[in-house]
């Protein structure tokens, strides 16, 4: 039996015991050098709470890009921002484009791909700049190149008969119309929301400081928003070498780039090249031009201003105080430093007899974040470090009923694990399949309208069950990720389509189908009239948009659904494994005091009993040898 590290709410003094534990190790994690295996030997990282970008900083920064891009003979676009998603500076040269093409490559005319002379140079830049910060942390620095490898429908890209990436749909979370991320007008409270989503546009960076990430630059020179569609050749990107250039003297540790980790078997990419034509350290800020800093609505205003340290005041994150305070959990707080989520009990009127209580909203958070800070980092240096994840509970309207996160999770995920609790709870109830019928299609601007009710049609006759999406099954975030690839199998050329895709033909990462047409009206909104409204779905249980890669399952009481759990910022199968784990171990805690405890979905009900096509659906995958410290195996057996 798979004893839980976390033994229920116990007595204070072993709370205690347990909190200075998890803490020692979160230190050895943080402050440790990769002795013993490869490590180039970067220095420690500071706390993350005790560096932060200076606008002196800032300014260095854009001054060595524009150095770097006039010797180029360019004209540039720069973003700058802190890592909680602050815009710090935009910059734009005399004579640089104000627009951007949004062009995969591919050859597609949909969705966002083939959207020309509409999207501004700045909110790019911005998103680029926003995705290097968000995507990194002090174990892991990852760039948009990265995010490129990681969205595309084969891993690597153009490989044969290999799954999508493993961040397959990231690209479309952190949108301005999601109700979790925070407004210009919210001051510096973050996690801020990104003008395009995460973007795999080859120009963004994070930016360090003493082993801490403190932000991200972007930058837009070429006039292209795309992505790199072969990872086997060397480009010089010009986004990208005046990026390298930009962010000298504040570059990530080389131990912890893209390139020294891997994901089934395969190292990242980071950078292509780093041969950049100037001295950064003999750039002068006297360059820069007053009147090109930019104001971008909703974003910036024309000067540079300095970022903020996360786990501040006023940065929106810091440590718990509260019941989560016994796994050394992090929280995001309002502008009053009170905690925007803690536990509470359900309120959603459709669960109002069988609704979560605050004391199961507590544990399942306090075991699910357990589990993270015993298990074995997918994604993270040095090698044994503990995984870094954002743990969100959702009832079955939506509501957020509590959230945690380990210390230094990357920022992507406090977004993108609602968005997948949300997923796996809409897409489990009763009343899925009506919604999206009841949506208006999403009117694209350079093609046809795709209605959305066309995607239940398709499902059901994918599945030859006109009873689908009506609540007998219950859908994982994986087993949803499964139907939404451009080829079913997944990464099998010649196949057909999943339902809730594009097809191949008309795919790519700027239009895969339903979790773009979901937000595409809104998002557009954004970018065209800065309506920052939240809401992003027309679906008041969806006001984030969905999200379609692994880490969420439904909650239930018996057979009655009653909201989910989700969870993102390592492995996919690191984060599917502290959901169903997490699950299964407060179930057990729990049934002690309830005679009807929560716990995961019944097994008839999983996704996992349907075989449309013959092929028979993922429902959770938990990796091998997960924990430090423990030679366990098989830990979600019998889940």
């Amino acid at each position: 039996m798979n004893t839980p590290f976390f033994s229920g709410t116990g007595s204070p003094r072993l709370h205690q015991r347990r909190q200075l534990a998890t803490t020692a190790a979160l230190l050895v994690m943080l402050l440790g050098t990769a002795c013993g295996d490869g490590s180039s030997g970067d220095p420690a990282p500071a706390a993350l709470d005790s560096v932060s970008l200076s606008i002196a900083d800032v300014n260095r920064v854009l001054a060595q890009g524009v150095a770097e891009a006039q010797a180029r003979q360019v004209k540039a676009t720069f973003a700058v921002t802190d890592r909680v998603g602050n815009v710090l500076a935009v910059y734009q040269m005399a004579g640089a484009g104000s627009t951007v093409d949004v062009v995969s490559g591919l050859g597609v005319n949909g969705g966002l791909d083939g959207v020309l002379n509409t999207i501004p140079a700045t909110l790019a830049a911005i998103s680029k700049a926003l995705t290097g910060a968000y995507l990194s942390s002090s174990g892991n620095a990852f760039s948009t190149r990265t995010a490129s490898q990681i969205i595309q429908k084969n891993f690597n890209p153009q490989e044969a008969s290999q799954p999508s990436g493993p961040l397959y749909g990231v690209q479309f979370s952190q949108l301005p119309c999601s109700d979790l991320v925070r407004r210009f007008s919210d001051g510096s409270i973050g996690p801020k929301h990104s003008p395009l989503g995460l973007s795999g546009d080859p120009g963004g960076l994070p930016l360090y400081k003493n082993g801490v990430v403190v932000g991200g630059v972007g930058v837009v020179a070429d006039g292209v928003y795309g992505i790199d569609l072969d990872i086997t050749d060397v480009d010089n990107d010009t986004d990208e070498l005046i990026a390298v250039a930009a962010s000298s003297s504040y570059s990530a540790p080389q131990d912890i780039r893209g390139n020294r980790i891997t994901a089934d078997g395969r190292s990242f990419r980071y950078v292509d090249s780093e041969a950049i034509r100037t001295s950064p350290a003999a750039a002068s800020v006297a360059t820069l031009v007053p009147g090109e800093f930019k104001a971008v609505t909703g974003y910036s205003t024309a000067a540079a201003r300095a970022g903020i340290a996360m786990g501040t005041p006023g940065s929106g994150i810091r440590p718990d105080s509260g019941a989560l305070s016994a796994v050394s959990a992090w929280v995001l707080t309002d502008a009053a430093d009170n905690n925007r989520y803690p536990p509470i009990d359900s309120i959603s009127p459709a669960t109002a007899l069988n609704g979560m209580t605050q004391q199961e909203v507590t544990q399942l958070l306090l075991s699910a974040l357990d589990v993270a800070n015993h298990a074995r980092a997918q994604i993270r240096r040095p090698l044994g470090s503990a995984a870094q994840v954002t743990v969100t509970v959702v009832d079955t309207s939506g509501t957020v009923l509590g959230l945690g996160k380990t210390p230094d999770a990357p920022l992507f995920g406090v977004d993108v694990a609602l968005q997948k609790a949300r997923t796996a709870s809409f897409f489990s109830s009763a009343s899925a399949g009506a919604a999206l019928q009841a949506l208006p299609p999403a009117a694209y601007i350079n093609g046809p309208a795709s209605p959305l009710a066309a995607y239940v049609t398709d499902a059901r006759n994918f599945f030859s069950d006109a009873l689908l999406l009506t609540g007998n099954t219950a859908f994982s975030a994986r087993a949803l990720g499964n139907i939404h690839r451009p080829t079913f199998p997944d990464g099998i050329a010649g196949t057909p389509h999943g339902p809730f895709s594009k097809s191949a033909g008309q795919w790519s990462p700027f239009n895969v189908g339903l979790q773009l047409d979901l937000v595409y009206n809104q998002l557009l909104q954004s970018v065209v009239a800065a309506d920052f409204s939240e809401g992003c779905t027309g679906i008041a249980s969806l006001k984030n948009g969905i999200q379609i890669f692994p880490g969420a399952v439904p909650i239930y009481r018996g057979t009655q659904l009653i909201g989910a759990i989700g969870v993102s910022g390592d492995g996919v199968d690191q984060d599917d494994m502290v959901a169903l784990l997490g699950l299964g171990r407060a179930s057990r805690i729990l049934a002690g005091s309830s005679v009807n405890p929560i716990g995961n979905a019944p097994a008839a009900m999983r996704a996992d009993t349907l075989s449309p096509q013959g092929i028979r659906l993922r429902y959770a995958q938990c990796p091998q040898s997960p924990f430090n410290g423990s030679s366990a195996q098989n830990v979600c057996a019998g889940l």
